[in-house]
């Protein structure tokens, strides 16, 4: 495997790629302990734009940059000496990158987009087009963007010739929209049903089991008050749903289906979406993904 910083700084140099190095299992560099929480503020390109001047790679994507006096400077040898690969900042190289992680989502994009440059990545591909907009991740089964916000693991140049951002791909962005604050049109439903464990449910957890996991993902979904929800969604239905899957049935998932909606609109997600993503998540988490 070719040494991180080396390819960083190609990347940087060559290709203008805003880089920054990534630890096991894909994820930034944790933040040091001054920013940790982010107790700094954040970075000042941040959505929450900050004050924070912080030389270490603290941030993730916020951190990426192409400055070659950077990105070799003590502050980040540490990351390098831990980094397993490399990612770039998408949107600080006026690209996006559709993430297509599955041989069904590929085959979709053949069908509706036009083609670009092409990577190959361990589950699917990366389409990478030239233009840029807001990261959604989920916006249809095994299909995320990343662009404002967000980094892609390099994974190498790619094939093909890069295409203009099609609109298709900005209305995927758009139909996930950013996570509105609470206003009128966020109906919950009135008196939520509780989950609860008879003997003939057919769900091999014990309701202790269940309550503690669904409140951990309520809390999670009404944590996201700016951004988010709806992914965030997506995701708790999702690990939900798998808990399940060896479970005789049924299992009441409906219910569960009832609070995490009621929770996401409790932030501002508007319900259809809401709806749309506690289905698509059970159903990706039950092994049937929409």
């Amino acid at each position: 495997m070719p040494n991180p910083l080396v390819t960083a700084l190609r990347l940087a140099r060559t290709f203008g790629l805003p880089v920054i190095p990534l630890r096991a299992g894909k994820l930034p560099v944790g933040n040091c302990p001054a920013c940790a929480g982010s107790a700094c503020g954040g970075r000042p390109h941040m959505k929450a734009p900050g004050p924070c001047t912080c030389p270490a790679p603290c941030h993730g994507w916020a951190a990426a940059t192409t400055d070659l006096a950077v990105l070799t400077s003590p502050a980040w040898a540490p990351a390098w000496r831990e980094a397993a690969a490399v990612a770039y900042h998408p949107a600080g190289a006026g690209l996006t990158v559709l993430d297509l992680d599955s041989l069904r989502a590929v085959n979709w994009a053949r069908a509706v987009l036009p083609p670009t440059r092409t990577v190959t990545t361990p589950r699917g591909q990366h389409w990478i087009y030239q233009g840029v907009t807001r990261s959604a991740n989920n916006v249809r089964s095994e299909v995320d963007i990343k662009s404002h916000g967000a980094y892609a693991r390099w994974l190498g140049p790619g094939t093909g010739t890069l295409a203009p951002l099609p609109a298709q791909v900005r209305d995927l962005a758009r139909d996930e929209e950013t996570t509105p604050s609470p206003r009128q049109g966020a109906v919950a439903s009135s008196t939520p049903a509780a989950w609860s464990r008879t003997e003939d449910s057919g769900c091999r957890h014990t309701e202790r089991y269940l309550s503690t996991g669904l409140e951990r993902g309520l809390a999670k979904i009404r944590a996201c008050t700016q951004s988010g929800a709806a992914s965030q969604t997506y995701g708790v239905a999702r690990f939900l749903a798998a808990q399940h899957t060896h479970c005789p049935g049924p299992c009441d998932l409906a219910t569960l289906a009832d609070q995490l909606t009621d929770a996401a609109t409790a932030v501002g997600v508007p319900r259809p979406y809401a709806q749309r993503a506690v289905t698509n998540g059970l159903a990706a988490g039950l092994g049937h993904p929409a």
